[in-house]
């Protein structure tokens, strides 16, 4: 079985991704990982993150939009660092290793 969330091959009977802490299918509320479950994700969108990041990634909105607001006002004065920054962002969006201003990953996909 894989992690919807993150990809990770993880095994059949698993309720939390080991690489991302994200529930499986097989989650069951009230469990023992309840807490690390809603401890270890972001509540925002993956897919949001990255079409703000792609679409007005010169902006900085992406970076308001998961709480960075001091990157994102440094984005938006500086063009997404001279395009360099917004680049590396797609990239770091696109591959689940953006973080939320609490240092959660933004993994769902929000589909």
């Amino acid at each position: 079985m894989f992690c919807s969330r993150c990809g990770a091959q993880i095994d059949d009977q698993a309720m939390i991704c080991p690489r991302c802490g994200c529930a499986t299918q097989n989650y069951r509320p009230g469990s023992q990982y309840d807490a690390r479950y809603r401890t270890n994700c972001s509540p925002k969108s993956r897919l949001a993150a990255l079409l703000l990041c792609v679409f007005l990634g010169g902006l900085g909105i992406h970076r308001f939009y998961v709480g960075k607001i001091g990157t994102g006002i440094l984005w938006l004065l500086t063009a997404g660092l001279f395009g360099i920054g917004w680049l590396i962002d797609i990239i770091l969006i696109a591959c689940g290793s953006m973080s939320d201003s609490a240092g959660l990953l933004v993994l769902d996909w929000g589909i």
